[in-house]
């Protein structure tokens, strides 16, 4: 039998069930903001070298735990394990991000594509969650997570990092059906992948689809969210009698929120362009909300974080269903003290919003 959760805030708040405080987590927690982290990956050689170890992941995952009062881990891996699953040949230029060496842009390639066996290609992933499932001895629950299909896209078609995207908006403008098969084919492989995060021992899963906002409403419906929610339907949502909460995001989903709400879902990511106050109002309170403080914020001075923390908090006010987070990820130049102050200040100015 699986160990009980000492600490369970946060599967709580993410089913909106009543918790004496705010349950806090920091989107990429375990990165480049702290020292120990940098230490490890220069001892690891490179970036990939550390998510396909599951002993140095698990030692990446933990240590933020070690520095702050967190609510919960997060798998530390990266988004496109898939791609580099599915043969695209990952690597990582120095100064530039991620690149694939065989980018998926026409007709043929995109047919070409397919379903990985999840075990065989990411077996190092699973391995990953289970010795930190192992390690945190029920502390705290585990996150597992993976890319949403279009942003994983982004990066297959695209070849790289951008930000106009022009390859992928063009696929979806002049073969829409292409660009489809392709997002159902990443969509099938992601449902397998998060299965088998669960089955390792994840206990709540987050899809990021960072560039879905790259979309206007319509094509964001078709192509981003119609795969999420693909991947969600396919899903298992229970295990050892627990259920697994869902935490969509798509960074500046704005007055999307209403239909990533209508997903069946049970928690939204919100940025700091839309308060916490209008995305429960989008939302109708269907599902619990996490975010929303700007990471810059972390630059300034502890009464500015705090005060930062504060109208966060106020916004999205009284009553279950809040999670405390960062609108996006946290930044390498962040101070980590910084990130101790927002933490604290979570633990000492959220217990109000919840008698």
């Amino acid at each position: 039998m699986p160990v009980p959760l000492k600490n369970d805030l946060l599967l709580r708040a993410l089913m909106r069930e009543s918790v004496p405080r705010t349950p806090v987590w920091i989107m990429r927690q375990a990165g480049r903001y702290l020292p120990e982290y940098r230490a490890l990956r220069a001892e690891a050689g490179d970036f990939m070298s550390l998510c396909a170890n599951p002993e140095l992941a698990c030692e990446v995952t933990l240590q933020p735990l070690r520095r702050f009062k967190l609510d919960a881990a997060i798998l530390f891996s990266d988004i496109l394990t898939i791609p580099d699953a599915m043969g695209l040949g990952l690597w990582f230029e120095t100064g530039e991000g991620p690149k694939f060496k065989r980018p998926v842009r026409t007709e043929r390639e995109i047919d070409a594509l397919a379903v990985p066996d999840v075990a065989d290609k990411l077996g190092y992933v699973f391995e990953a969650v289970s010795r930190i499932r192992r390690e945190l001895d029920g502390d705290v629950p585990l996150i597992g997570f993976a890319g949403s299909p279009w942003t994983v896209g982004t990066y297959m078609v695209e070849g790289g990092s951008s930000r106009e995207f022009p390859n992928i908006l063009g696929l979806a403008r002049e073969n829409p059906a292409a660009l489809q098969r392709m997002l159902t084919t990443v969509a099938e492989t992601t449902t397998n992948y998060l299965n088998a995060q669960i089955d390792a021992g994840a206990q709540a899963i987050m899809i990021f689809d960072t560039w879905g906002a790259a979309l206007d409403g319509d094509e964001y419906r078709r192509f981003s969210l119609a795969s999420m929610q693909s991947i969600m339907d396919g899903l298992q949502r229970e295990k050892d009698g627990q259920k697994i909460p869902i935490i969509l995001f798509t960074k500046g989903a704005g007055s999307l929120l209403t239909d990533m709400a209508a997903t069946g879902c049970d928690a939204l990511g919100v940025d700091w362009t839309t308060s916490l106050q209008d995305a429960r109002t989008l939302t109708d309170g269907k599902v619990a909300l996490q975010g929303n403080l700007n990471p810059a914020t972390l630059r300034e001075s502890p009464e500015v974080i705090e005060q930062g923390v504060a109208d966060a908090l106020a916004s999205y006010g009284h009553g279950s269903g809040h999670v405390f987070n960062l609108g996006h990820g946290i930044t390498p130049d962040i101070d980590p003290d910084n990130l101790g102050v927002l933490v604290d200040a979570v633990h000492r100015l959220s217990p109000q919003y919840h008698n």
